[in-house]
């Protein structure tokens, strides 16, 4: 489903954050040491291979609610933004903390000049976050956002399933 938030299209669709080969950054719900694990991490890691956990060791540990750039290596996309989650109901405040991640995201693409996005639903699996929740606090941080991208043209939420899809296209309808 397509809908356009202000000017920006968003996009919410089932699939495999590795292989969104049509964005030019994909973000990483990592972990504070930026290694691979299970989930996106897992996923992206395995894909661009050992590389991006190189250049990644250099910019550990981060804090929740941060982001980091790196490149992409064997993925097929130029950039990968890490972004650190906060763990629901333990890192306080979570709501604040998950703005954050998108919000710094947002800027570092928008920094880097990056025209496409794309993004899973950060802190929903391992981290606990109840999905609708945190798909409303990522929508409007990005309605909030706009006016500050001059660059970001098209984002995407790449969902693991029809349960997450059907989530957030209910919660960006609501918008």
């Amino acid at each position: 489903m397509l809908n356009d938030i202000s000017r920006v299209p968003v996009e919410c669709v089932i699939g495999d954050i590795a292989s969104q080969e049509d964005m030019e950054v994909v973000v990483n719900a990592a972990n504070a040491e930026l290694e691979s694990g299970g989930g996106v991490a897992g996923a992206l890691h395995k894909v661009a291979g050992p590389e991006l956990a190189e250049e990644c060791r250099h910019l550990a540990p981060i804090e929740p609610g941060e982001a980091v750039i790196t490149g992409a290596y064997d993925l097929p996309n130029k950039f990968v933004i890490h972004c650190l989650g906060p763990v629901y109901g333990v890192d306080k405040p979570e709501d604040l903390l998950l703005v954050a991640c998108y919000r710094n995201a947002l800027r570092l693409a928008e920094k880097n000049k990056i025209e496409s996005i794309a993004f899973p639903a950060i802190s929903t699996g391992a981290f606990g976050f109840p999905m609708k929740d945190a798909a409303k606090l990522a929508f409007r941080t990005i309605k909030e956002m706009i006016p500050e991208l001059k660059n970001v043209q098209r984002i995407r939420f790449v969902l693991p399933n029809k349960e997450a899809l059907d989530i957030h296209e209910n919660v960006l309808n609501s918008l």
